[in-house]
Order: C-alpha cells, then sequence, then structure tokens
C-alpha cells in the first residue's frame, strides 16, 4: 500500500491512458477488422464505436482516481480555522490519502500557530490595559486629586459668587475623577485579587444595572472549584464583554448571569430577553471572547435567534491549578 501510494498522480494518468490505447491496439490486431482503402461506412461506424468506447472507459477509468480529489476540494473550502477542530475525514481512494494526511497536518500546524499568535496578542493587551490602567490611576488621578484639594481651599477663600461657580468645577472635577477610577478598573481587574471570581462578577452585575438600568440576576454556585488565574481572567473578561454588548446592542430589559459546574468544566452563562439576531461568526468582541476561550482551552458558543434574545455559553476545563 505504501508502495502503491508513493506512484505521483500524473504516473497514475499516463497509465490509465496508456492501458486504454493498449486495449485498443490489441483489439485491432486480433480482431478480424480490416479497413478498405478507401474506407466503407460500415468500416467508419465500427471504428465510430471503438472510438467511444474507449473514451467511455477511460472516462470512467480517470474518474474513479480523480472524483475523490474532488470531493476533498469541496471539503478542504469549507475548513474554517475561526472552529478548530475540523479535520477532513480519511477516503479509502489511494490518491486522495496523502493530500488528506497532508492536509489534516498542515491544519494542525496552522491551528498551533495561531493559538500561541492569539495568547501572545492576548496577554500583549492585557499588559497593555494594565500599563494604561495604572498611569491613569498614578498620573490623571493624582492630578485631579490636587485639582480638587486646590478647589476646596479657593472655595473657603473666594467670595460667595466665585465659590458658587468654583463649586460647579469642583463637582465636575469630582465627576471626571469617578470617571477615570471607574474606567482603570474596567481596564485592569484588580477586584480579581482582591475580592475573587464571584464578587467580581457581582461587581460587573452591579455596575451594569447602575449605569444602564437593566436588571441583572445572579446565579452563581457557592462551591466552585479553584481555577488557574488565567482561567479566572477568561472569564472576567468574556462576562464583561457579553455585558457589555448586551446593554449596546441587545435593547434588553432582563439579564441571566450564570457560573456553574458541568462535570470537570466551568460554564459561564450569559442570556437576555433583547432583539436577538446576533451573528456569531462576525463582530471583534464575539471572535475575541472565542479566542479567549481557546487560549485556555475552552470553548465559547453564541446562540441568538431574532426576537428570542441571545445566549452566550463559555465553558473551560477545571484543570490543575499548579498547572
Amino acid at each position: 500500500m505504501t508502495r502503491q501510494m508513493s506512484v505521483p498522480l500524473f504516473w497514475r494518468v499516463c497509465a490509465i491512458n496508456g492501458a486504454v490505447f493498449l486495449l485498443g491496439a490489441l483489439a485491432l490486431v486480433f480482431s478480424p477488422a480490416t479497413v478498405s482503402a478507401p474506407p466503407l461506412w460500415s468500416e467508419i461506424g465500427v471504428l465510430s464505436i471503438g472510438l467511444a468506447a474507449s473514451l467511455v472507459l477511460n472516462g470512467i477509468l480517470l474518474r474513479s482516481v480523480l472524483h475523490p480529489l474532488d470531493q476533498l476540494t469541496a471539503v478542504m473550502a469549507a475548513i474554517d480555522l475561526r472552529q478548530p477542530g475540523q479535520r477532513v475525514a480519511d477516503t479509502e481512494s489511494v490518491p486522495a490519502q496523502p493530500l488528506v494526511a497532508g492536509f489534516n497536518a498542515m491544519l494542525d500546524r496552522l491551528e498551533s500557530e495561531r493559538t500561541a499568535s492569539t495568547t501572545r496578542a492576548l496577554q500583549a493587551q492585557e499588559a497593555e490595559r494594565q500599563r494604561i490602567a495604572q498611569e491613569l490611576h498614578d498620573e490623571v488621578g493624582q492630578s485631579l486629586t490636587a485639582v480638587l484639594l486646590g478647589l476646596k481651599q479657593a472655595i473657603n477663600v473666594a467670595p460667595p459668587e466665585v465659590a458658587a461657580e468654583l463649586e460647579v468645577v469642583r463637582n465636575t472635577t469630582r465627576t471626571s475623577l469617578e470617571e477615570v477610577r471607574r474606567i482603570s478598573q474596567h481596564l485592569r481587574p484588580g477586584v480579581l485579587a482582591d475580592l475573587g471570581l464571584l464578587n467580581s462578577l457581582s461587581s460587573l452585575a452591579s455596575d451594569l444595572t447602575a449605569r444602564t438600568g437593566i436588571p441583572v440576576h445572579r446565579d452563581f454556585l457557592a462551591d466552585l472549584p479553584e481555577l488557574r488565574p488565567e482561567s479566572e481572567l477568561v472569564i472576567y473578561r468574556v462576562a464583561q464583554e457579553a455585558l457589555t454588548n448586551v446593554a449596546r446592542h441587545a435593547r434588553a430589559s432582563r439579564i441571566e448571569l450564570g457560573l456553574s459546574r458541568r462535570g470537570d468544566s466551568v460554564v459561564l452563562l450569559v442570556t437576555d430577553d433583547g432583539i436577538g439576531g446576533a451573528d456569531p461568526n462576525l463582530g471583534a468582541g464575539i471572535q475575541g471572547m472565542k479566542e479567549r476561550a481557546q487560549m485556555v482551552g475552552g470553548r465559547c458558543e453564541l446562540s441568538s435567534r431574532r426576537g428570542s434574545g441571545t445566549k452566550l455559553r463559555l465553558e473551560i476545563p477545571v484543570g490543575d491549578r499548579t498547572a
């Protein structure tokens, strides 16, 4: 079988054509048929039938060799790297077997390289978020705090009419400081290390309700297994992105946020009663959530029907926390 598979396709086609020509030549040599000069119409008819039979036989033989390659080409065109794990099924066709093995090996390499590059990109993104958050907290936050203190002292010594205007500026500055702190917390989820995953998710839900008025019903399993820090960060970021998408696009009146355990996996569910119709294959946010899940060996799925809301499911294996 190995020796047969090593024969190039070109020589297979040549062998098939040669066999058809050889059969035609043998038929002419050993048959009693002769061709007159000039040929008779009956002889031309026999030659035409023989030529047609040779072409049909050649087509059948070539079809048996090339048809599996056509099927393989169609399957290859349907492969999507954004959905890992897809492979071309093994075929019994000898010409297609080397192509199937080579294509599946190429998919393995591409998925491995894509996962590695995605992991590096997400890690760089988190590092940049932390840097920006730190600068907002240390530089902008402290500067605004100093402005607030200066405004307070100015109000104490300013005339009443000027003090009223300074109080307006002070309130605006205080609001800006709170917004900077909120953005800093959004960029760097320090609450994960301080409060834990469940309290961090609760904080996300409370912030969303405070900003949009949409109630978020929480259903968290109390005795969740310990997760690796990167797994907790993925759950937090996916929940954050999902809640943001609901607030921006869903027009929902209620959100369900759940975290539970299913076998050896932790499952995050975010559902809403909004307009639905989200395409699970479009949008940078959705693809980012799926790539984050793949980074820790998980899986993220989105189901959304128009008029029936949207459901996001993130499943992450528990694994060994010390891994």
